[in-house]
């Protein structure tokens, strides 16, 4: 971590990650071979997964999804506005139209109910996210899926270790797409891995992202035009050794939420973070404060900024999707999902990563609070 500033990200790479690059970059092959074949047995494994198809990041990983599904132009695809990641822009990209839904005030993932009136006849699919670590609630999810015989897919990017009803997240769409760039738990530079159960699904995402030498003649394969959206060696050695240590990893993450904890929870009115009943394990992606309303969206930026002038990077959590020009030239407008833009408003994202000293945690979470009385909103801030 660099001296003076307190991080928001910070990869957690060990002499382990360092020697595997160090053997790929002195090998013969750094394009696409043998250890992007490692990664993805090994991360279908994780996943418990049939299937893993690793791919240039998130989004493409999705649009992939989606082309293979052969869901584009004419194609509604149902998804939350709410989140840090991104990979929802996909369906755009695909030529689909996204159809957003409201999120749950409290967990912060898509709300089964408002997915289901969101329905219509041209919907094709139910993209669900496990938001900030917290899985969605996949039962009710998969319930409305099947009865309205639409795809279900889990964006799980922000999500790794995290459980739903003792089964890891990944494993509960038709098919989970992850993204492997920062502020990430799993982090390779760049990158993404879709899994799924479904062999036909997984060769059709295959064929799209590249092709392999001895495919260039096949007029099979040739009948479709692929993106060259796979990864390198490089990167795929960098992220099967960051696997083969995320137990590592997200128990020195775990220490520091505990620390987080211990320090905010003298906060007047601060409120724990939120577990729903049918989830055994959170890992949770940033560490995020809920502002409570009291405090205004202005607000919560002058408080950003004050952490920025004490070097503690810091940053809104969300800015909706609904609300940024892509879609508000689509029709969108503030005011169209109520829960989302309340919670986005007020929601911090605070530094969260494993090199983070007691210490540190003091300073950020001191430095939030006396920048939440400078704004006049009082001590509480949730």
């Amino acid at each position: 971590m660099s001296k003076g500033r307190v991080l928001l990200s910070d990869p957690d790479i060990s002499q382990a990650e360092l020697a595997a690059v160090s053997d790929v970059l002195t090998s013969p092959r750094l394009s696409q071979g043998p250890m992007v074949a490692a990664f993805e047995s090994a991360f279908a494994a994780y996943a418990g997964r049939e299937h893993a198809v690793a791919v240039g990041s998130g989004t493409l990983g999705l649009l992939l999804v989606l082309k293979a599904m052969d869901i584009g132009p004419g194609d509604e695809v149902i998804a939350s506005p709410y989140s840090w990641r991104q990979i929802a822009h996909a369906i755009a990209l695909a030529g689909a139209k996204p159809v957003f839904a409201d999120i749950d005030y409290w967990a912060g993932t898509l709300a089964p109910d408002k997915a289901e009136a969101r329905i219509t006849p041209l919907t094709r699919a139910i993209l669900g996210g496990n938001t900030n670590g917290h899985p969605a609630p996949w039962a009710a999810l998969r319930e409305i899926a099947t009865r309205h015989g639409v795809s279900l897919i889990e964006d799980s990017t922000e999500a790794v270790g995290s459980t739903y009803r003792d089964k890891p997240v990944g494993s509960f769409g038709d098919c989970a797409v992850f993204d492997f760039s920062q502020p990430g738990v799993l982090v390779c530079g760049e990158g993404g891995m879709v899994v799924t159960d479904d062999a036909d699904l997984a060769r059709h995402i295959r064929q799209l992202r590249n092709r392999r030498f001895d495919e260039r003649f096949s007029v099979v394969v040739g009948a479709s035009v692929p993106y060259q959206a796979g990864i390198s060696e490089l990167t795929a050695a960098l992220g099967l050794t960051q696997l083969q240590r995320i137990d590592a990893i997200l128990a020195r993450r775990k220490q520091v939420e505990a620390v987080y904890y211990d320090r905010i929870k003298s906060f007047e009115g601060i409120k724990p973070p939120y577990i729903a009943p049918d989830v055994t394990l959170v890992h949770w992606f940033l560490y995020l404060v809920h502002l409570g309303t009291r405090f205004s969206k202005s607000s919560r930026d002058a408080i950003v900024a004050d952490l920025q002038t004490e070097h503690i990077e810091s940053a809104a959590y969300c800015q909706p999707l609904h609300l940024q020009a892509f879609y508000t030239g689509q029709g969108y407008r503030k005011g169209n999902f109520f829960v989302t833009e309340k919670v986005a408003d007020r929601a911090i994202a605070l530094p969260f990563h494993g090199h983070l000293s007691e210490d540190q945690v003091g300073f950020i979470v001191k430095t939030a609070k006396d920048a939440s009385l400078n704004v006049g909103a009082g001590s509480a801030i949730y």
